[in-house]
């Protein structure tokens, strides 16, 4: 199975999902639409609650009101996930091999001096140190799905044939009679049967700010999403104010809240990262399957000695393998998430660091995310749409002196009132000079709340302030051109064109009328609401965050495309996309996304920039379906509703002011309200990808050709090229010299696109650079074996023809320094091509003068050189079978150096011109 069709298993199971819920739905839908007593009778319930067998009987039908979640790991589990991939697999078959060949073989042999265990303790500590780090990481991350249900209270009020009575939670069962008040979490979704001033905030679900006022009245007309019926609640959202009675509809798994669990709490998607590393393990193990057999036979046939063939065809494997891959790749890793903290953003997930420089579409939220997530009171006008500050005065009084729930327009009026305080007069002191005589309450069909006010000289007024319809049905006079006059049609006109351009912004408006001729009484009704003189408007909007506009200018430039997935309606959402910059060229709503097949919303979702009005299902299906088109897709939100979402994406971002479970369910989370941190991050990510790639890229090629150096010698030379102590001890100088590439410079022109993993270039590069190499290789071991070896050795002799000279021990003496000088030849030519070919890849641009490695990387690789290169001078280069070299070596190897980085420069430029780039 391809990526793009598991992509669309993805969206399938998702679908699958959807479909559940849609069930689920029905159930809602009916009971909003339908009167108390159908509603009950389908429930098969009462108003004075369930008998013992009904509530027996229902959870045996329903199931208890318990949401389930995924079991959280065990630590063997955890372990066996930080340390066990393909790679590490090989590694440490590896190590299985090495024990038995390079220590159990030795010590059956009764030759403990051949006793090698320096490979076992490279791989094996290598392994360790990259599992550690990434178990230690991920660990500290939370679960999301306990998070999300630890929000639960953990007993409801219910009523029930034998009476009124607290109940544990997961006792509740569909058709009970609940008790609801302010500060109660809803425990199932219900359908209300009797309310009064109640209000619920569902913006954990929704990401609506607004709380909604929740009535018993039946919804006669179908609503697009479940959420917009005002007289059902759902499980998961909060008690504002006021009291209800509710019949329970659903429970556990089947309530909207219990569905976003269920998302959260499954496996997270396999994200593009993942995929990568393995398939480029996938590539690396390949070509080890290939070489070591050759090796193992070539070296067999022609040199007759099967075990000794054996253990240099490991030998070989270890030298094709890059052991320090799980390091770098953890190293680089790390070293991004600890760039993005001083940046205040927490990286919970290492893997999401590269996610994020790979990413080419960023999905997000726009309450909260893009905007701030506060209601601003924008403007304050009058009824000719001028700024007017007796309209906020008029507001504050009304607000300030109403005594129920104090909603986010009441505190936005408050609070640009005492901003403004200091400088305008009129609005000092306002609440010791006026005091309340009585107030009006708010309620759903008013739709308007009044407050009747005294100064110190006694004089009263009523103000009103609601939604401008209702608002209009009461004023008969409009402050209109600086003058009290009837509100005729025409300027009726005028006013709703006004307050029509204000909704197409985006902003929520509200009407304000006050009325001073009133009785002298202490108590006021609402058939006092009337003959009112309407005074302006005031408009709120939520206000995007001032790093926005910048940011997605910033996304932009590095190739990631931008789409907002709301819960929002569609004209504030437009109204916002237009404030930061943001064309919307294509907007969908969350019922269209229902009426699409998968295979239609694939296709849809490469040309909308927008969807409104969307569930937490529908949005983590538009983000797999951009998944499913190959896209590396990262998610920012910071409600329930946007967890499902974070889950299905490659990479999940969170903002500071986000809910628990958001900041749980995020890979990444970002402490300021700076959004350039997400132009930063990319960056990092795309940093850690470049220097994990150059590592990948150079140290297989590098290793695939001096093993197919070795497959050449192997087959032509009488004797190894190298002992397996000098593969091990060049491999591990090399990779040491490279745990500096996490810190390496990257290019500039390598940060302005997404980049993504792609294991055939790996094979691709390994076979273009990588014989480049072998070459030199080839041309050094002709130097070595028809000139140096027998002129400073063997007095012009050659190796096969030393047994026609020399005899017995001067023989054997003879050959084994032969033999020695040719490997300490090849052994410092190899790590000065294997070192200085880091230089020449790191970059498509000349090394050293267009582009330049970072200060650690160049001295340590110089430093390996310079090491290296002196080991056959030392006890230790004696020790492992080398002899000095003389002089005339060095003045082979310098030209042959310089023709090698020549050479591998013009591949590499050819490589680039076959394949379009060179990491």
């Amino acid at each position: 199975m391809n990526q793009k069709e598991k992509n669309r298993v993805m969206v399938h199971k998702t679908t699958a999902e959807m479909v559940r819920r849609d069930e689920a739905n029905k159930k809602l839908v009916f009971a909003a639409s339908n009167k108390i007593k159908p509603v009950l009778k389908q429930l098969d319930s009462t108003l004075t609650g369930l008998d013992e067998n009904a509530v027996a009987s229902h959870r045996s039908m329903y199931g208890r009101n318990k949401v389930t979640h995924e079991k959280k790991k065990s630590l063997p589990a955890r372990l066996a996930g930080a340390f066990i991939n393909p790679f590490t697999a090989i590694l440490f078959c590896l190590a299985i091999v090495s024990i038995f060949t390079d220590i159990l073989v030795p010590v059956y042999q009764q030759m403990p001096e051949e006793v090698s265990p320096l490979t076992v303790i490279i791989i094996l500590t290598m392994v360790f140190i990259s599992g550690t780090l990434r178990f230690v990481q991920e660990s500290r991350s939370g679960n999301a799905a306990e998070k999300l249900l630890a929000m639960i209270t953990t007993t409801c009020t219910v009523t029930r044939k034998d009476g009124t009575k607290e109940i544990p939670l997961e006792e509740l069962v569909v058709g009970d009679i609940i008790h609801l008040s302010a500060g109660d979490m809803v425990p199932a979704d219900v359908r209300v049967l009797e309310a009064k001033d109640l209000f619920i905030s569902q913006s954990a679900l929704t990401g609506e700010s607004n709380p909604i006022e929740k009535i018993p009245v039946v919804c006669e007309q179908e609503c697009e999403t479940v959420t917009d019926y005002t007289n059902i609640a759902f499980m998961g959202s909060n008690v504002i104010s006021g009291s209800a009675t509710a019949v329970v509809i659903s429970v556990g798994d089947h309530t909207l809240f219990g569905s976003m669990a269920v998302s959260v709490a499954g496996e997270a998607v396999e994200t593009n990262f993942t995929k990568g590393v393995n398939a480029v393990s996938w590539v690396l193990i390949r070509f080890m399957l290939v070489m070591v057999p050759i090796v193992f036979f070539i070296n067999g046939l022609t040199k007759g000695d099967w075990l000794e063939a054996f253990l240099f065809a490991i030998s070989v494997a270890v030298g094709l393998t890059p052991e320090m891959l799980p390091m770098i790749v953890t190293t680089c890793l790390a070293k991004g998430a600890v760039s993005m903290s001083r940046k205040k953003a927490i990286v919970k997930n290492l893997n999401s660091i590269q996610n994020f420089g790979a990413m080419d579409v960023l999905c997000t939220d726009k309450t909260g995310t893009l905007t701030q997530d506060k209601v601003v009171l924008e403007y304050h006008m009058d009824i000719a749409g001028k700024e007017d500050i007796r309209v906020l005065r008029h507001a504050y009084l009304n607000s300030y002196f109403q005594t129920g729930y104090k909603n986010l327009m009441d505190v936005a009026i408050i609070d640009r009132t005492e901003e403004e305080e200091a400088a305008n007069p009129q609005l000092a002191d306002l609440s010791e000079i006026y005091h309340k005589v009585d107030e009006i309450p708010f309620d759903f069909s008013r739709r308007r709340l009044s407050t009747v006010v005294e100064d110190k000289n006694g004089k009263r007024q009523m103000i009103t302030k609601g939604a401008v319809d209702e608002m209009l049905s009461v004023c008969s006079f409009a402050e209109y051109k600086e003058q009290i006059q009837p509100l005729t049609d025409d300027i009726r006109k005028e006013i709703m064109a006004t307050v029509d351009s204000l909704n197409e912004n985006g902003m929520r408006v509200i009407a304000i009328a006050q009325k001073e001729a009133l009785p002298t009484v202490d108590t006021y009704s609402v058939r006092d609401e009337g003959e009112m003189v309407l005074m302006g408007y005031l408009a709120f909007l939520d206000p995007p965050k001032k790093s926005t506009a910048d940011a997605l200018r910033a996304l932009k430039e590095h190739g990631v495309t931008t789409k907002i997935l709301t819960g929002d309606n569609d004209r504030v959402t437009r109204c916002i996309c237009k404030q930061v910059g943001m064309k919307v060229s294509n907007l969908l709503l969350g019922s269209d996304v229902e009426r699409m097949s998968d295979d239609e919303l694939i296709q849809a979702a490469e040309t909308t920039d927008v969807f409104a009005k969307l569930s937490p299902d529908q949005k983590a299906r538009v983000v797999s379906a951009l998944r499913s088109n190959g896209h590396t897709v990262g998610f920012m939100g910071d409600g329930i509703n946007d967890a499902a979402a974070m889950k299905s994406a490659d990479i999940g971002i969170s903002v500071d002011t986000a809910v628990d479970i958001a900041k749980e369910s995020a890979d990444i989370i970002l402490l300021e309200k700076d959004l350039m941190v997400l132009e930063q991050g990319i960056i990092e990510g795309r940093k850690t990808y470049a220097n994990m790639i150059k590592y990948i890229k150079m140290t297989a090629s590098s290793n695939f050709g001096n093993m197919f150096s070795v497959l050449a010698a192997s087959a032509l030379l009488p004797f190894l090229p190298m002992e397996s102590i000098h593969l091990i001890l060049l491999n591990l100088i090399y990779d040491l010299s490279c745990t500096a590439i996490p810190w390496d410079n990257v290019d500039e022109e390598f940060l302005t696109i997404p980049r993504k993993w792609d294991a055939s270039s790996i094979g691709n590069f390994m076979i273009w650079i990588g014989p480049t190499s072998s070459v030199f290789d080839w041309t050094t071991y002709a130097f070595l074996y028809f000139v140096l070896c027998p002129f400073f050795v063997s007095n012009g002799v050659r190796y096969n023809d030393l047994a026609a000279h020399y005899s017995g021990a001067e023989l054997a003496k003879m050959q084994q320094t032969y033999a020695a000088m040719f490997h300490a030849g090849w052994f410092v030519e190899s790590m000065w091509s294997q070192t200085l070919v880091i230089h020449m890849i790191r970059t498509p641009k000349l090394p050293f003068i267009q582009s330049r490695a970072s200060a650690p990387l160049t001295l340590l690789t110089f430093t390996s050189i310079a090491v290296l290169t002196i080991i056959p001078f030392t006890a230790l280069g004696t020790m492992l079978g080398f002899v000095a070299l003389p002089a005339a070596y060095f003045a082979y190897l310098i030209p042959c150096i310089l023709l090698y980085m020549a050479l591998a420069t013009i591949m590499k430029k050819a490589y680039v011109h076959h394949f379009g780039e060179l990491l």
